[in-house]
């Protein structure tokens, strides 16, 4: 490899796509087991490195150089190769402080608790330290000196800003949350450093309390960006950052369309991925593919209260896929958690057809009559509203209903 990633799992990374994005079209992402992470670094073959949990402090012992920063935190995530000189830095740094001044959270004078004592932990307490904070608290799953558990809740609890560097809540284990934010009276802000998937159920959780919260994809690309400029030994323009950054939560979020039976989410919605070049999942066919049955008739065998918990799993199984247009069944949204499930990753457009446009049809036993149609739109159309990020009209032609859903996920 000439440029890359590496780490021992790495099946959640973005990284190559933002490379690619930067102009490099030679970056790769490599696992690397435990016991060849020595055999690799004394090889020394490549150009540029970006390193990741769980190597960011192991690799240390291999750089000829380590820079000021690094050395202070203890932690290299990115090596840069110099006639077989192996240079040590740390993009982290720059990366989370940079993460933390765009969402306006001020930490002067501010107890932090940092999750974690790995090697983004140390880059987090300095980041800490460097913008004023009073006092930075850590919390491990384990005992350690001068670090709390977290069974010893009461001694952090008073905490005003939170900052996760597990990976805890990261993909695929996307339904676990590190701590819960609620304990926390005097909490005003959070930072989750994954990025995948966009939404952990920490930053959800966070939001849902009023707390200010945001994931660690600003700090992906932050670093990716003074990482390449490291290995091509370049400088970015000015808004770089934040130009990448759009682009790459843009083509990661998913365009989740719901909406009435009837209302055009899988025409609409093919029509929508196509032009956005993203992957088209309809929720009905991926129902039918998993258990060999429709989804009409498996209400008519079984009953809807056992289709919902089975459409639930379906729900959870595409929300955790990045890049995609998914057209969801009518009922999708009658369940909290579905919802919660589809905005990890996702927008929520709800495609919003007048009734007396909408067609019933024999094989949805729900909406199978006029009656029953309407019914249904009583039912639910002030959910439909409710859990929607965007409210699409949808009165007027396909290609019509498309140009808006596009126009708005630019």
């Amino acid at each position: 490899m000439r440029y890359g990633l590496i780490g021992e799992k790495l099946g959640h990374s973005f990284s190559k796509e933002i490379h690619e994005m930067l102009g490099n079209k030679e970056y790769e992402i490599v696992e690397i087991p435990k016991d060849k992470l020595d055999e690799f670094m004394t090889k020394k073959d490549f150009i540029g490195i970006n390193v990741t949990i769980p190597y960011k402090e192991k690799v240390i012992p291999h750089l000829d150089y380590i820079s000021k920063e690094a050395k202070s935190m203890g932690a290299v995530n990115t090596i840069v190769n110099v006639d077989g000189k192996l240079y040590g830095y740390n993009t982290d740094f720059f990366g989370l402080k940079n993460l933390i001044l765009s969402q306006n959270m001020s930490l002067t004078g501010r107890k932090v608790l940092i999750l974690g004592t790995g090697g983004t932990s140390k880059t987090a307490e300095c980041v800490c330290k460097s913008l004023g904070a009073s006092k930075v608290l850590k919390v491990s799953r384990t005992a350690q000196e001068g670090v709390y558990t977290y069974d010893q809740k009461d001694k952090f609890k008073d905490a005003e800003y939170i900052i996760n560097t597990t990976p805890v809540g990261m993909y695929p284990d996307i339904d676990s949350l590190p701590i819960d934010p609620g304990l926390f009276l005097k909490l005003r802000g959070v930072v989750d450093v994954i990025y995948n998937p966009l939404k952990t159920r920490l930053v959800i959780r966070s939001s849902k309390l009023g707390v200010s919260a945001c994931n660690g994809l600003y700090m992906l690309v932050s670093q990716a960006v003074k990482s390449s400029e490291l290995f091509m030994g370049k400088t970015y323009p000015y808004g770089t950052t934040q130009k990448l950054y759009s682009a790459v939560y843009m083509d990661k979020l998913n365009i989740v369309l719901t909406g009435m039976p009837g209302s055009g989410k899988t025409t609409i919605g093919k029509v929508v991925a196509k032009r956005l070049n993203k992957e088209f999942i309809d929720l009905d066919e991926y129902f039918e593919e998993k258990y060999n049955v429709s989804a009409g008739d498996y209400i008519k065998k079984y009953g809807e209260t056992q289709f919902r918990e089975a459409e639930s799993v379906v729900v959870a199984e595409t929300s955790a896929r990045t890049g995609c247009v998914i057209a969801t069944g009518g009922g999708a949204v009658l369940r909290a958690e579905n919802v919660e499930k589809m905005k990890i990753n996702g927008r929520i457009y709800f495609l919003n057809r007048s009734l007396e446009k909408l067609q019933p049809t024999s094989d949805r036993p729900l909406s199978s009559s006029y009656e029953s149609l309407k019914m249904r739109y009583d039912e639910r159309i002030a959910i439909y509203r409710s859990t929607a990020d965007r409210i699409i009209p949808d009165d007027g032609t396909v290609e019509e209903t498309a140009d808006r859903i596009c126009q708005q996920a630019k």
